[in-house]
């Protein structure tokens, strides 16, 4: 992928099958300086030591790394995140690109039946868990059951649980098989992480996580900081740094004047503005995570009677102001849109996004013929109040939808509350929420995104047409095909036409770092990569 850029620590020139796609990442010098530079970094007892980001992490995982908590963190010096524990095969899409393509990781090559249903992965040798233990194919399978067991509650359950068999005859070989092709398979490969079976206790009480990446957990204090060590042990060649810190930093204020004053590296979680005059200033970088694309949207609860009419539903997609959305609270780190697909997607259609241009006089008069003229109850608007920008973003639906004559309220929720109406689909009416997904193969945001998911979502909404097309879109071989485009097309007049959601805007997660750091990546998930990360002097 041509903006991720994710690349493993100095070793010996790969063979061509375990990096199929590897090239040079942004901003990296030649290896013989780099690792000089490295080099110097490194003091009597091991590297200069300091921190890194926030506590927020995907499951299955320690419950100290699945608690959203704080929206403000920090990326600090020389420890790295808990991406580095997982081993899988990634899947990876430029922004600009239009074929997906894979990266084995713990695989080295991969062979997918022509019928589509079947997977053989040839995995990557020496490959160990931090506890020494060695890697198989028994830890895939039971790593890809666990994902499919309901009592996690994550997304991508439903392509987990495609896998109908797996075959583990040999340690070093696994070959998964499906009733029907999973176009979105490899999305699968790349979210999931490698669960070690005989720690699973500890990770499920959140005491630890044995992983097989190039850093180790070391500790955690909730809500305060989690801690991870380097791996000298990892397959890919030792890292260069010593280990990461995280630390949560609440006030999004005192996170950029750490950043301004040398105290942390790097910061996620900074203000749109902040991060604004930060570019500006051309003292530190600021990045942009294309290919790791969010959207920020507007969810009806279709049980509300309110908004059972599609016809106030289209009176809220013509109202509200996208581009204010995109330019004021974003600071124009994306672009409007009326479906959710990213510009590099196989389902993206420029046409589409044009379809509810603003036009405040149309939805006046839908919510008329909507209304019978009637004023009707005020819509309650529930969003994050942890979120500074959907909590902006709120405000301006509330100020938009008034000017078409639709009154909302406004209702803020803590980040749990919010969590869990959004999972299990209890929201009274409207709510403004940031979701992701779409940067994958087109299909995996219908049959695996909580807002979208065509068998059960957040809006209540249940659509013959539209759970029978999102099946077409996923039960085929190629994620990318025309027979997928086809499906792809469907799906998004399904969404134009029901507007159970109503997309706003494409954001870009950013990342605002000092200069020193070198090497620094992301992947799809919006997860920072340190795994060749280095910092220079200066």
């Amino acid at each position: 992928m041509t903006e991720r850029n994710h690349r493993r620590a100095p070793d010996p020139a790969p063979h061509p099958s375990t990096y199929p796609c590897r090239r040079p990442a942004r901003g990296h010098r030649s290896r013989p300086h780099r690792r000089a530079e490295r080099l110097q970094l490194r003091r009597p007892g091991g590297p200069l030591r300091r921190r890194r980001h926030r506590d927020r992490g995907r499951h299955p995982a320690p419950r100290c790394l699945q608690r959203p908590a704080q929206r403000h963190a920090v990326l600090q010096r020389q420890r790295r995140h808990r991406r580095a524990h997982r081993a899988r095969l990634r899947h990876a899409r430029g922004h600009a690109r239009r074929q997906p393509r894979a990266e084995a990781v713990a695989g080295t090559s991969w062979k997918l039946a022509p019928d589509g249903k079947s997977l053989t992965l040839q995995l990557r040798k020496g490959v160990r868990f931090h506890s020494g233990r060695p890697f198989t194919s028994k830890d895939v399978a039971f790593s890809i059951e666990t994902w499919a067991d309901p009592a996690w509650a994550v997304q991508f359950q439903r392509t987990a649980a495609a896998v109908t068999s797996v075959d583990t005859s040999r340690p070093d070989q696994v070959t998964l098989g499906f009733d029907h092709p999973v176009s979105n398979i490899f999305d699968l490969l790349d979210a999931m992480p490698i669960i070690d079976e005989d720690s699973i206790a500890d990770l499920k009480a959140g005491k630890s996580y044995v992983g097989t990446g190039p850093f180790e957990f070391e500790s955690w204090t909730p809500n305060t900081e989690i801690e991870f060590k380097r791996n000298p042990d990892y397959w890919g060649g030792k890292p260069h740094l010593a280990g990461v810190d995280t630390k949560i930093v609440t006030d999004p204020q005192s996170l950029v004047s750490q950043l301004r004053s040398g105290q942390l590296d790097a910061i996620t979680g900074g203000s749109n503005r902040d991060l604004e005059a930060l570019r500006a200033s051309r003292q530190f970088d600021v990045e942009e995570l294309k290919g790791a694309e969010q959207q920020v949207y507007v969810g009806a609860n279709l049980q509300n009677p309110q908004l059972q009419d599609v016809r106030l539903r289209q009176a809220i997609a013509y109202a509200v102001d996208r581009p204010r959305v995109t330019n004021d609270v974003y600071r124009g780190a994306g672009y409007p849109i009326n479906v959710p697909w990213p510009k590099y997607s196989p389902a993206y259609d420029e046409r589409l996004n044009h379809r509810y241009d603003r036009d405040v006089a149309k939805a006046r008069a839908l919510v008329k013929e909507a209304t019978q003229g009637s004023k009707g109850a005020t819509i309650p608007l529930e969003y994050d109040a942890s979120n500074s920008d959907t909590e902006a973003t709120a405000q301006i639906v509330q100020a938009n939808l008034k000017e078409a004559g639709i009154q909302v309220g406004l209702e803020p929720l803590d980040h749990s509350q919010f969590i869990k109406k959004l999972i299990g689909a209890k929201f009274k009416g409207l709510w403004v929420a940031i979701h992701s997904y779409a940067q994958w193969t087109p299909s995996t945001l219908a049959v695996s995104a909580y807002p979208f998911n065509a068998e059960h979502n957040a809006s209540h909404f249940t659509d013959k047409g539209y759970l029978e097309h999102s099946n077409a879109a996923w039960q085929v071989t190629d994620g990318t095909g025309p027979e997928a485009v086809s499906s792809y097309r469907d799906i998004s007049d399904d969404f134009l036409d029901n507007l159970f959601l109503i997309e706003l805007s494409v954001i870009y997660t950013q990342v605002a770092h000092s200069p020193r750091l070198h090497g620094l990546s992301w992947s799809k998930r919006q997860e920072i990569d340190l795994d060749d990360a280095y910092l220079s002097k200066g």
